[in-house]
């Protein structure tokens, strides 16, 4: 990549000589790439771009929007290799996990918008009135650091496809897969300005982005925080919104459950990516005379994960993002020492061989209190929160009682009985007994988990207007 140093605005290079962005590696802390601190200005240049561009991408046809995605598809599974080992050293995931969801995931929701459009009704008939489904408008995208190409895939290619204009601020910390994608577009036959790409700080291009007048959609993916503000700001011009934020998901095992693979498939969930997964289960709820046998199941499980070099194909735990995040991590670790949870495996302290680079030990803290902050905060690390409930009702109780809904699991021997507490929880997705993740489904949270859904046909109609003509 030799266009770190630059942002991308109206179909070009723009070379940026002001304050710059350390890139670290996760699995060493050294700086591996520098990007612009942008201004407002070049936040306001990009806008511009994007809002003069609109007129003529809202009106391009759907084989022209198609053909764009089909080379956008192209170059990612091109660059897959790249993209994956930038990613692994950027966020920390493991080179051979990054290689099939950091790399392939980006290609495979592309393809699946590719299948999705050719048959999707811009219009339709409803009585005497025609239904016609517009797009919004010039779309900010603000993206995240733990799943950063996939991410900003899930924002811009139905963005694009609906004939809106983008303009794309990056995660800091992880920000270099997003170039690899300007690199793929300028390639393509994307015209001028429908894609645009500024890096900076939020404080300063992201406040811009979401201020802006000309801007009519921001599309968020973030700390619950950051997207209340979001929110907040959205509101004093009437944008449309769409927020994807963080998340506290539980882990229903009943009783009848197969206790080993629901124990093991709730820890493999908690620590992809090390934890670093909006969707992570991370509050494992069991019935109180399966407690122990649960905890001594997550240890042995956990046991096996020991961090390594992320690089290698071997390594199944990687280090966290960045050295706020691992001491966030360690902090909360310490808090629930603290607030007298059972210590069942890991700890804060350092893991063995790991002085470099920003590793968490994989931590299990056993009889954890509902309503504690270990069971109610998003901790976005390697950590499990085990939880004894007393009965199903219980469970339910406690599996919805914070202020978060994006995901969930449940476990039973019975499939229906499964299906009927899956559809007591109040989340946006819920994995019953391992049930495989789809990427057509519609993907989003209840409460302060969201507004809106990504993936398939859903995540198409967010970029949307729907205007009737009566005929």
């Amino acid at each position: 990549m030799n266009n770190l140093s630059k942002n991308y605005i109206n179909g070009e290079w723009v070379s940026w000589s002001g304050p710059t962005l350390d890139v670290h590696e996760a699995g060493t802390g050294d700086v591996i790439a520098k990007v612009p601190a942008s201004g407002r200005d070049e936040m306001e240049q990009a806008i511009a771009a994007a809002d003069a561009a609109f007129a003529d991408w809202s009106e391009s046809s759907l084989d022209q929007r198609i053909k764009v995605l089909e080379q956008l598809h192209a170059g990612l599974k091109e660059r897959a290799g790249e993209i994956a080992e930038t990613v692994c050293r950027e966020v920390g995931m493991p080179i051979k996990l990054a290689t099939g969801i950091q790399a392939g995931l980006p290609a495979t929701i592309t393809k699946t918008y590719l299948r999705m459009l050719p048959d999707f009704p811009f219009s339709e008939q409803c009585g005497n009135s025609e239904v016609q489904y517009a797009p919004v408008g010039v779309v900010g995208c603000i993206t995240p650091w733990n799943y950063p190409l996939h991410q900003v895939i899930l924002k811009i290619v139905p963005a694009i496809a609906a004939g809106c204009t983008v303009v794309l601020k990056p995660a800091e910390i992880a920000p270099q897969s997003a170039y690899i994608l300007a690199e793929i577009l300028d390639g393509t036959d994307l015209p001028k300005g429908v894609f645009n790409l500024v890096s900076g700080e939020g404080q300063t291009v992201g406040d811009t982005l979401i201020k802006h007048p000309a801007v009519r959609m921001v599309s968020f993916t973030g700390s619950t925080r950051t997207g209340g503000l979001i929110a907040h700001a959205a509101a004093d011009d009437f944008k449309r919104i769409a927020l994807e934020m963080g998340g506290k998901s539980a882990s229903v095992i009943l009783p009848d459950a197969n206790l080993a693979a629901a124990v093991k498939g709730t820890v493999n969930n908690c620590l992809l990516n090390s934890g670093q997964t909006c969707t992570a289960l991370t509050r494992m709820l069991v019935p109180a005379d399966l407690h122990d046998e649960a905890c001594e199941l997550a240890a042995a499980a956990v046991a096996r994960m020991t961090p390594g070099n992320p690089l290698e194909e071997t390594t199944r735990l990687g280090p966290l993002a960045s050295a706020q995040q691992r001491d966030k991590v360690i902090d909360y670790i310490k808090l629930g020492i603290e607030e007298g949870h059972t210590l069942v495996a890991g700890g804060p302290e350092a893991p063995e061989g790991c002085d470099k680079g920003y590793f968490v030990k994989a931590t299990v803290f056993g009889n954890v209190k509902p309503g504690s902050r270990l069971e109610q905060e998003e901790i976005f690390g390697p950590v499990l929160c085990v939880i004894p409930y007393q009965d199903e009702a219980d469970a339910i109780r406690i599996a919805n009682g914070t202020q978060y809904g994006l995901s969930g699991a449940v476990w039973s021997a019975d499939a229906d009985r499964a299906k009927k507490v899956a559809g007591k929880l109040r989340t946006g997705q819920v994995f019953v007994n391992g049930g495989d993740f789809n990427p057509l489904a519609p993907f989003g949270g209840f409460g302060h988990s969201g507004i809106g859904r990504e993936f398939g046909k859903w995540g198409l109609e967010e970029f949307l207007e729907v205007r009737s003509l009566q005929l």
